[in-house]
């Protein structure tokens, strides 16, 4: 995957104090209900595929430095008792999960996070048909009464105003429509720092588009509490 845009243009428009809103909102979800929760309702261990492209594979990485693998030490560290499955393929696009979000699914599968859609912002792909995969990808987990953790990307303004707000606006539009919890930008913890020319120096790799470890770690500790709210929610179910 490349996002060779993502330190050269202002951030999506509409996201702003939402985006804080729901940082809180899965924290105090996981806070609340909490751990005593998980151990009243559902012993066993929860099993969460992460379906997604190379941002979730951990390209460029070593294994236990990827996303997937760091984020499950992350869980494992706040007491939960879970075991991550990566579903991330180098690439990706939003038909591509599609295609294999079925297997994906498999009967192991507690809980779902989906984070695609940066590489169909970066072939242009029309956000009409993006908005159509994911819903398919959503309507299948809602099929399999899975709950799911939709996590979104930023799109730049390289094809303009129009497309950038249309795609923007698919992730807090189906997270609404399917009542799922939301995390609207895989980056966000990297985009938010004020010093972009060092954030590139210190957190990504050569390439200039893919995290390096020390940028997974604030990706991780930025997005662990909506997923700790996502091993709740299945505790639940």
């Amino acid at each position: 995957m490349q996002l060779p845009f993502l330190f050269r243009l202002p951030r999506s428009i509409g996201y702003g104090a939402k985006v804080t809103t729901n940082n809180l909102y899965a924290m105090l979800i996981f806070l609340t209900i909490g751990i005593n929760s998980i151990g009243q309702t559902k012993a066993e261990q929860i099993t969460i595929a992460a379906l997604g492209d190379s941002l979730v594979h951990g390209y460029g990485l070593q294994q236990e430095l990827g996303f997937v693998p760091q984020l499950e030490q992350w869980l494992l560290a706040q007491g939960l008792d879970v075991k991550l499955i990566n579903a991330g393929v180098s690439g990706d696009t939003t038909a591509g999960g599609l295609a294999r979000v079925d297997w994906t699914l498999s009967p192991e599968v507690d809980a779902l996070i989906i984070s695609l859609g940066g590489n169909d912002v970066l072939r242009g792909i029309d956000p009409a048909v993006s908005r159509a995969n994911l819903d398919g990808i959503l309507g299948k987990a809602t099929a399999s009464k899975v709950p799911v953790l939709l996590v979104g990307i930023s799109a730049p303004g390289n094809y303009g105003i129009d497309y950038q707000e249309q795609f923007n606006a698919i992730y807090p539009d189906l997270a609404k429509q399917y009542g799922v919890l939301l995390y609207p930008n895989f980056l966000r913890a990297l985009a938010d720092l004020p010093d972009r020319a060092a954030v590139l120096a210190q957190y990504f790799q050569p390439d200039a588009i893919h995290p390096n470890a020390d940028g997974v770690v604030l990706i991780v500790e930025d997005i662990g509490p909506s997923v700790a709210a996502l091993v709740v929610s299945a505790t639940a179910d």
